[in-house]
């Protein structure tokens, strides 16, 4: 039994390929049921995000674990009319095999091989994935195990590490700057001036922050009023954003425009009329709109998308620190699933171990039975006791040892030996043609 992951991302594959291998949900279902009808695939998971598309599975072998892996992404790829070549196909893609495979899971659950470290959402994306394999009885106990353990160590990752607490993105470096300077943003008052991209990012950001309601203006009052309507906000004339600005403690700007739109008597004004209330300025545009020289103003605090781009630097910088932490996490953690799977190794030579001495035991009783055929209920059931005593204790010392060196370099060598000393694969092959003869015998009966 093996672990495999064969996939490819972001790192290996440009969007043209990993868009094309992508699967919806149904596509999911479908291809879970598919994985499971190839020989040796005993279990499967299937990843798929915008940035990664990725088979997990449990197979008898690797190497033929992976050739189908492989030959079921080249299939899905190949069912759009204007075909991928599957050498790009094959040129993306990884495998990983048991232990590597296990650092895997743990890396992308806690976002160490994700585009933006830190990022929340592939928790997400691999806990979606997991339920619907559970849900399509396509994992079982190995997956289910490795998964959940995965999911543990992201939460692990997430509390004992800061790697997603520093912003990483210029919109959100904005929102944590104006919270570094008012703390709390609930009862503030936003002025967006333009509709770039990233301001009306940071809009949103703002609005999960507690922002309600902010002022909107372009120079295009109908487009001003469509924004609104997106952001539950108020449309502002363009012409009338100067007086608006005496309101506003946050002044997002990114309009387009080839010079200052907002200039340094704008904010001199609207900050004596605010008493010298701070007002805190993001400028997200190239070339810029607001004047620098208004940061000469007492009580004004004004970014430019340079200032903010420093500010995320020093974030990822600290953001990779955290990230060797969470490595060290992973590594301690792969050790725990690595001896949970050597022990299964194990589990089949015990039950072999102790069905072949019940048998015995069963066996000899009933041998004797006819012989003491005067005993009664009670004194059989003492005997019985008695049998049952003996075979535990003497199945206790090995089965002790087997379980405990499980998970030692000799595992293997204990098993082997315990099937050789108890004839157990010679049991095993028996029982199975005699069912394989049974089922033979079946079939010729119910030939008419």
């Amino acid at each position: 039994m093996d672990i495999i992951v064969v996939g490819l991302n972001h790192k290996t594959s440009p969007i043209e390929i990993r868009e094309r291998l992508s699967f919806n949900e149904h596509q999911l279902r479908e291809g879970l049921r598919h994985l499971r009808c190839y020989s040796g695939v005993q279990e499967a998971i299937i990843l798929s995000t915008c940035n990664r598309v990725e088979i997990y599975a449990v197979v008898e072998h690797t190497q033929e674990g992976v050739h189908q892996a492989e030959q079921f992404l080249l299939n899905h790829g190949a069912r759009h009319e204007d075909q991928i070549d599957p050498e790009a196909i094959v040129r993306g893609l990884y495998r990983h095999a048991n232990q590597d495979a296990i650092r895997h899971v743990f890396r992308v659950a806690t976002s160490l091989d994700s585009m933006m470290i830190g990022e929340p959402q592939i928790l997400g994306q691999v806990k979606e994935a997991f339920d619907l394999a559970l849900h399509q009885e396509a994992s079982g106990v190995v997956l289910n195990k490795l998964f959940k353990k995965a999911i543990s160590v992201a939460k692990r990752v997430r509390n004992e590490t800061q790697i997603a607490e520093n912003a990483v993105s210029i919109s959100f470096a904005a929102v944590e700057l104006a919270k570094k300077i008012f703390g709390k943003l609930a009862e503030k008052e936003v002025l967006l001036i333009g509709a770039g991209e990233m301001a009306e990012l940071a809009v949103r950001h703002l609005q999960s922050s507690g922002i309600r309601r902010p002022m909107i203006t372009t120079r295009t009052y109908q487009n001003a009023v469509e924004l609104a309507k997106q952001f539950d906000g108020v449309p502002v004339h363009f012409e009338n954003f100067p007086r608006e600005l005496e309101r506003a403690d946050i002044v997002l700007c990114s309009t387009g425009a080839a010079h200052h739109v907002v200039r340094v008597e704008h904010i001199a004004e609207a900050i004596a009329r605010r008493k010298n209330r701070p007002i805190f300025l993001i400028d997200i545009s190239v070339p810029r709109n607001i004047d620098p020289e208004i940061n000469q103003i007492d009580n004004v605090y004004l970014y430019d998308i340079d200032d903010l781009q420093s500010v995320v630097d020093a974030n990822l910088k600290e953001r990779g620190k955290e990230a060797l932490k969470a490595e060290k996490i992973v590594d301690e953690e792969i050790s725990f699933v690595q001896r949970w799977i050597k022990s299964l190794e194990v589990v089949p030579t015990i039950t072999a171990l102790r069905k072949k001495a019940d048998s015995i035991r069963a066996g000899e009783l009933d041998r004797f039975r006819k012989k003491l055929s005067q005993l009664g209920p009670s004194e059989w059931e003492s005997i019985e006791a008695l049998a049952s005593g003996i075979v535990n204790k003497l199945l206790h010392d090995p089965l002790v040892v087997l379980k405990d060196e499980a998970n030692s370099s000799n595992g293997n060598l204990y098993v082997e030996t315990a099937r050789r000393l108890f004839d157990l694969d010679k049991n095993e092959d028996a029982a199975v043609t005699a069912e394989n003869q049974n089922g033979e015998n079946t079939e010729e009966k119910e030939i008419p």
